[in-house]
């Protein structure tokens, strides 16, 4: 079986082109920004994973995704290779996306584009993370998310 499942920030702006031939595709490439639960010392804190997807899936991407923008992702793991104009032979690992949708709220999205220089509100502040869960198992909330949360 090969199934992935990542949820991350996008380092930058989709790339979306479309194919050739009598029926142009939409292929849009980014890259997630993925927290890594464990680290040793001097270990990066994020993977930085390339995806890419096709048709509508691309087209929502290009319209509705940015730069620092969390969302959750699933597909599956391709891998490939090619020579490149050096002689070289590249390999390369690709998530091919199935499955693309939103991890945060469209208020946090905005303050996420500006705090990751997107095209956002300048003047926002990043959003606060919940904390570590409590002794009683339970995270406590950041104050002024009351309008975020489902339920009061």
């Amino acid at each position: 079986m090969n199934k992935v499942i990542l949820m991350g920030r996008l380092t930058r702006d989709p790339e979306v082109r479309y194919s050739q031939g009598e029926r142009p595709v939409a292929v849009a490439r980014y890259t997630l920004a993925v927290n890594r639960t464990f680290k040793r010392a001097g270990d990066p804190d994020a993977d930085f994973i390339n995806c890419v997807t096709f048709g509508r899936s691309a087209e929502f991407a290009e319209k509705y995704f940015h730069q620092g923008i969390r969302i959750i992702v699933s597909g599956r793991i391709q891998t490939g290779s090619y020579t490149n104009r050096d002689g070289v032979k590249v390999y390369t690992t690709d998530i091919v996306v199935e499955d693309q949708e939103f991890a945060e709220s469209k208020a946090a999205s905005e303050q996420s584009r500006a705090a990751y220089g997107g095209h956002g509100h300048a003047d926002a502040a990043p959003m606060p993370e919940p904390s570590a869960p409590a002794g009683d198992g339970f995270m406590n909330i950041p104050d002024g998310l009351d309008e975020e949360l489902p339920f009061s």
